[in-house]
């Protein structure tokens, strides 16, 4: 069974940094799409950022310029580099996958890691 674990989260100052690490229990990463969601306070979970098996980037655009995903296949980790914080992007982040299984593909989410941005 996969298991994915979040790490980095805590508190920060606005217009601080934080870089949230997903660390994947199986290998066999590069195959993976890799998404970073949130929920914040009483709203829904959205999505943020995504990474493809061949490293392509997408972001809402709420992060765009802001906050940048990255992976690391050798180490079965993935990266959200979060720059310029808001009071907004208070949030419990978490780390999605997409693993292909058979014709399909299996999703995995981990247990989120809390990032509060304020004074």
């Amino acid at each position: 069974q996969l298991q994915l674990a979040e790490s980095g989260g805590g508190l920060v100052q606005p217009g601080g940094s934080l870089r949230l690490s997903c660390r994947s229990s199986r290998s066999a990463f590069s195959t993976y799409t890799i998404n970073w969601y949130r929920q914040r306070p009483g709203q829904e979970r959205e999505w943020v950022a995504k990474t493809s098996t061949s490293d392509k980037r997408t972001y809402a655009d709420f992060v765009k310029g802001r906050f940048t995903i990255s992976r690391d296949n050798a180490r079965n980790m993935a990266y959200l580099q979060m720059n310029m914080l808001k009071p907004e992007d208070t949030a419990v982040y978490y780390c999605h996958i997409e693993r292909p299984a058979g014709d399909g593909v299996t999703h995995y989410w981990g247990q989120g890691t809390q990032v509060t941005v304020a004074s």
